[in-house]
């Protein structure tokens, strides 16, 4: 793949700045910035703790930077390219200012902010979780369901907590759920649905994820669901509307926001990566990299020139043999008809998931490099070690990487399913998850001594010591099938037979993986309800070695549904819980049984969990919290400025990023208050250069929804890379 024009001299600015030293680079990026000040003032004097935004489209592409004012009304929008820009207000009780064109100067500006004169018009830009929690699940006492003939509630919903995940696990996996399209059936009024509940039934069919939404309507029982959703949106039509959120105070005020545009309208950017994770001065200032799954493509910004571009990610195989994980839709999308958004026959169908940077780098991929089925080597009667011990017959996605330096991928096959990926902190080991049933390995040093894709990897499947000998021998017992798709969380599965005698087979899940950089374990995520952590040592000897624990939340009506699993510099385990909303901590440490019968379900070690209860309101009638996180990090070397091993879960349901003090268990909330419907994936941290203070690091995301023309904008809209920096005041410069 030779590169393009246009990509060379791209490549040929980033060889040169990274030849600057870090506070030159510094300068000569400083030397190009400007800034706009000035104070926000409404009828009731200055306005504390609102957003100014300013936007334009004269740079390579859209850019918008985003300030809170501070407790004067006062703002500062720092480091601004020098364009035209449109500046406006927006605040919690005020409705958005008209804009007005501004460009960096020493003159400050005053503008002028209008109060909301009603709930509802107030209401307008509050975040989707908080229209989301006017949603009023069955209640407690309706539950086990009795099926359509009796509450319309499945019988497999047993309790309101499980019916709650499947609310989030299975409605907001995809999009965020509160936003005004989702609040509302009015678009579809040309359809004269006489109720809508009917309206609601046909929604739930449409576009490129009708066949998932249609699926998570039959879980909850479809009556009862279309009863609440309808309910729902006739309540909001009405004019209900839900309690106001707070304003920014303390050091939500100090953030700073900046964004590009990438990706195209249709782009479904599942996920970013800025620099290595155990070393995360690797490319700074460089090009952020996203995935665009359904378009098999690179997404990429480069901060510096202010300007996006995608590269194709190729197959081994000939893309038209190599089939999409992404259905056709089934009924036509209201804004794209029957067109198929994603992996039609004029993409490419590489379908990225995740991506990770290694200390040289590199960008390394979980893609799909051929059809499913596992060649010779991967299967029975094979003489890898590894498929002799447990072969297998399908993989969904494999692995890649890409040198920025050349512009070439290469290609590795796995036998395993890839879905998320790790690097070990030494950066020997790259691990996956989405195997379903085994662990997988490449070894990426024997990788890059030898280019033999076979010989560096290995896999091993998940098995728990319950006969309490101290290893594991086959035969095991063996789980039943899980009732989740690989995309939903691999699988979690239900144990079959029990045999005190035999060790035990668990499905690993596919929702994250992460090496603890105390004792080189592998940790992954599970949600089948209520949803584990499992632990992995592959021992001196794998696969024969290799053993496995897992964790179950300790409450299932109080925490549950762990989407994503990191650890901090100790060795604790950290995970969200995007059913619940809390994010859990796990220390091993605490723990006293590790093998045995006991440990079969994983409730051996209630003592070693810790559960805090993330912001925000609650869903009608209920404890629980409406935010939906989708995944959570942990910020080993204080990339943003808050402290080193400061967790962080996405609040995909609240356009915010929810970052927790674990010693005064408190929050703070880094709101994205526009385009509203910000829904991340992701995120991670990066260091440009560790001397340059507050400009010099920041955390990095992206907005990861499936359905761009669901955010703030409609159909049209792009997807957004967001820089989230913090200064030591809101007035910094």
């Amino acid at each position: 793949m030779r590169p393009s024009f246009r990509w060379s001299m791209l490549l040929g600015v980033i060889a040169i700045s990274a030849a600057l030293p870090g506070s030159a680079l510094q300068t000569q990026r400083s030397a190009a910035q400007g800034y706009i000040t000035g104070v926000v003032q409404s009828t009731q004097g200055p306005e504390a703790g609102v957003w100014v935004i300013a936007e334009t489209d004269d740079l390579l592409t859209k850019f918008i930077k985003i300030v809170v004012t501070n407790d004067q009304g006062r703002f500062m929008l720092p480091e601004l390219p020098n364009a035209n820009y449109k500046v406006w207000v927006r605040g919690y009780g005020l409705v958005d200012s008209t804009p007005v064109q501004l460009k960096p100067s020493a003159t400050a500006a005053t503008l002028r902010a209008t109060v909301a004169k009603t709930p509802q018009e107030a209401a307008k830009v509050y975040p989707g979780n908080y229209w989301y929690s006017l949603i009023e699940p069955p209640a407690k006492s309706e539950f086990p369901g009795t099926g359509p003939q009796g509450n319309g509630i499945a019988p497999a919903m047993r309790s309101q907590a499980q019916w709650i995940d499947n609310m989030k696990q299975g409605c907001e996996l995809c999009h965020q759920i509160g936003t005004a399209l989702t609040r509302q059936i009015t678009h579809m009024k040309d359809l004269n649905f006489k109720t809508s509940v009917e309206a609601w039934d046909h929604r739930v069919q449409l576009g490129v994820r009708g066949t998932e939404m249609n699926g998570a309507f039959n879980r909850f029982g479809r009556p009862r669901a279309l009863k609440m959703f309808s309910e729902w949106t006739d309540r909001i039509a009405a004019g209900e509307v839900p309690q106001a959120p707070p304003r920014p105070s303390g050091q939500e005020r100090n953030v700073v926001l900046t964004m590009w545009d990438w990706g195209v309208e249709t782009s479904f950017i599942h996920d970013e990566i800025s620099t290595a994770k155990a070393k995360p001065t690797v490319n700074g200032y460089g090009p952020v990299y996203g995935v665009s799954a359904g378009h098999g493509k690179l997404a990429v910004v480069d901060p510096r020139e202010n300007s996006s571009f995608e590269v194709t990610i190729p197959t081994r195989d000939d893309p038209k043999t190599v089939p999409s994980r992404f259905p056709a839709p089934q009924k036509p999308s209201n804004f794209y008809g029957m067109t198929h958004l994603w992996s039609n026959p004029s993409e490419n169908p590489a379908d990225p998931h995740n991506p990770m940077f290694d200390s040289k780098g590199r960008l390394w991929l979980t893609s799909t490099v051929r059809g499913r089925a596992n060649p010779a080597w991967c299967r029975e009667g094979s003489a890898n070690k590894f498929a002799q011990y447990f072969p297998t017959t399908n993989s969904i996605r494999q692995a890649s990487f890409y040198d920025p330096k050349t512009g070439k991928f290469e290609l590795i096959d796995t036998c395993f399913g890839t879905h998320h990926l790790q690097f070990s902190d030494d950066e020997e080991m790259l691990y996956f998850s989405g195997g379903g049933s085994v662990v997988g390995w490449i070894n990426t040093r024997s990788y890059d001594q030898t280019k033999n894709e076979q010989s560096s990897q290995g896999w091993c499947p998940t098995v728990l010591d319950t006969n309490g000998d101290g290893r594991i021998t086959k035969p095991w017992n063996e789980p039943t099938a899980g009732n989740q798709s690989q995309e939903q969380g691999g699988g979690g599965g239900t144990l079959g037979r029990f045999d005190p005698k035999l060790d035990t087979r668990v499905q690993m899940g596919s929702y994250g993986v992460i090496v603890s950089p105390v004792d080189k374990s592998l940790w992954a995520a599970n949600t089948a309800y209520p949803g584990h952590i499992l632990r992995l040592v592959q021992g001196d000897n794998p696969p024969t070695s290799c053993m496995a624990e897992i964790y179950q939340v300790p409450s299932p009506d109080t925490g549950y549904g762990p989407r994503s699993i990191d650890v901090d510099r100790n060795g604790v385990i950290w995970t969200a819980l995007s059913g619940s909303s809390h994010l859990a901590s796990f220390d091993r440490r605490k723990c006293k049984v590790f093998n045995g019968p006991d440990v079969r379900e994983g409730k051996q070690c209630a003592e070693g969990w810790t559960l805090y209860q993330a912001p925000g309101p609650n869903l009608k009638g209920t404890d629980v919290r409406a935010d939906f996180h989708y995944y959570g990090w942990v910020d080993q070397f204080n990339t943003l400025g808050l402290g080193t091993n400061i967790p962080i879960a996405t609040g995909s349901g609240s356009d915010s990023m929810l970052a927790l003090n674990p010693q005064t268990r408190q929050w703070v909330t880094l709101r994205v208050p526009y385009p509203l419907g910000f829904f991340s994936r992701g995120v991670d941290g990066r260091i440009d250069d560790p001397a340059a203070g507050w400009k010099g690091r920041g955390l990095w995301a992206n907005y990861g929804t499936n359905y761009l023309w669901h955010t703030e904008g409609g159909k049209g809209t792009k997807g957004k890379i967001i820089h989230f920096q913090l200064r030591p005041d809101p007035l910094a410069r």
